[in-house]
């Protein structure tokens, strides 16, 4: 079985699992107890502290250790909001964050803040240029990714950094996906982390909070990681965090040049060998291992399956894989194809020929997927007779909307329009998404009485 669904959680890497054992004889005890036990269990975290922070670029005083990742950007952005309320209640946040930054903000919201959500382009890349326009008086924290967790595109964390900087508005950082491969550029404020993303154990998470930045600790106070982070410390836990991110980070040039060819053959090789596909995501400034397509007409569950059969693991962000049946919100922002979605996610030391045999099975696979559900084996044919068409997909899911709209675009004269009645919202974006990738004219949306009207002209 091949696993390339690193970007969720990458396997635990052997450095992690050789410090978690010899630390559980070891960091069992309470730290904060004066005994030779306690004592023994503090100098186990207190190194981890200082090898975390060496990796990361900051003080170990500036670091605390907390149970996951999620929790690390909750206490981040409630912490920075509180200790800055006297400023104001103005966060802001891309449109592609992690859904822990997203739910963040929604919690934030609901209690009376305000909150700017910001665009980003088909890369799922945000502009230094529109968050610097963002800020303004009032403004209490801005929280930035380093790279998506879904595409892969590295931000413009530096850039944004210093617009912040010199509006006095600290900047949370989500380095989840890219600590693993070096430090976070540019003078960030607060950056949040979580080991299982770099070959850690589960249930360790990171954040930083520079010196300097005003940070008032939400909920109940606690004494232990300098009060942002109330709990009993998982000392073998967080010693193996540290350890392989210490490892980790000793290969990453090296692993990072190799896994860049490998995603670099996925993305070139997919467009050649699968009919309608479109690779997302920046095709350079991008995470070594990640590489996302979507395919036209494709079930991106019945997908998911088949691969997994192949002896392939790999994720998506279509909504047909959701239970909330709705496209992911980073593919919807992107403005492209949600439908038939895979990210495949190379862990390091992934086999090169593990790889090839995936771009081998890919292409059977899809025309298999497609095939079941009476997609069309090609572009639109010949024009017929009819200037207009209407196509009834209401109460059906995504790709069969496309599928039925790709079906009579041949009918139809060019100039002529095609209306794609549908409750899916995976149309709202799928539709303009064909269009664009056959070259056809999206006109917009329409109101019905069920759904919406999706209207297309052909224009070729």
């Amino acid at each position: 079985m091949s696993y390339f669904d690193a970007a969720s959680a990458a396997p635990l890497h052997p450095v992690a699992r050789q410090a978690l054992l010899a630390s559980l004889d070891e960091g069992w005890a309470d730290p904060a107890r004066l005994y030779r036990e306690g004592r023994r269990a503090r100098m186990l975290l207190d190194a981890a502290r200082e090898a975390a922070a060496e990796a990361v670029g900051c003080r170990p005083d500036e670091l605390v250790f907390t149970p996951s990742g999620t929790r690390a950007v909750h206490a981040g952005v409630a912490g920075a909001l509180a200790g800055r309320r006297r400023t104001g209640d103005h966060l802001i946040v891309s449109s592609v964050e992690h859904s822990s930054v997203l739910h963040a903000a929604e919690a934030h919201e609901a209690a009376g803040g305000t909150v700017t959500r910001l665009a980003v382009d088909r890369t799922a890349a945000v502009d230094p240029a529109a968050y610097a326009g963002a800020l303004r008086p009032g403004t209490a924290l801005a929280c930035l990714q380093s790279a998506n967790h879904e595409v892969g595109t590295e931000q413009p964390v530096a850039e944004v950094a210093e617009a912040c900087r010199a509006a006095g508005v600290p900047l949370l950082v989500d380095a989840a996906q890219s600590l693993g491969w070096g430090p976070v550029p540019g003078a960030w404020s607060l950056l949040a982390a979580s080991a299982h993303k770099w070959g850690g154990p589960s249930g360790v998470g990171l954040l930083v909070v520079r010196k300097g930045v005003r940070f008032a600790p939400a909920g109940p106070g606690d004494e232990r990681e300098s009060g942002r982070s109330a709990g009993f410390e998982n000392i073998p836990a967080i010693v193996a965090a540290a350890a392989s991110l210490r490892a980790v980070r000793a290969d990453a040039a090296r692993e990072a040049a190799r896994l860049r060819e490998l995603t670099g053959r996925v993305r070139a090789r997919v467009s050649a060998l699968v009919p309608d596909v479109e690779v997302v995501g920046d095709p350079e400034r991008r995470l070594p291992g990640i590489v996302t397509f979507s395919c036209l007409y494709v079930d991106g569950e019945t997908l998911l399956h088949e691969l997994d059969r192949a002896g392939f693991s790999v994720s998506s962000g279509s909504s047909c894989t959701s239970s909330s049946l709705t496209p992911s919100h980073v593919l919807r922002a992107m403005g492209v194809l949600s439908e038939g979605n895979v990210r495949v996610s190379l862990p390091p030391g992934t086999a090169a020929e593990d790889v090839e045999r995936f771009l081998e099975v890919l292409p059977g696979t899809v025309a298999e997927v497609r095939s079941r559900l009476g997609a069309p084996a090609a572009a639109a044919g010949a024009p017929g007779a009819g200037a207009d068409r209407v196509v009834d997909a209401l109460g059906r899911r995504c790709p069969v909307p496309v599928i039925e709209l790709a079906r009579v675009f041949g009918e139809v004269p060019v100039g002529g329009t095609v209306r794609v009645l549908a409750d899916d919202e995976a149309a709202r974006l799928d539709i303009p998404a064909w269009c664009e990738m056959r070259g056809q004219e999206y006109v917009g949306e329409e109101p019905a009485d069920r759904g919406a009207a999706y209207v297309v002209r052909r224009v070729s």
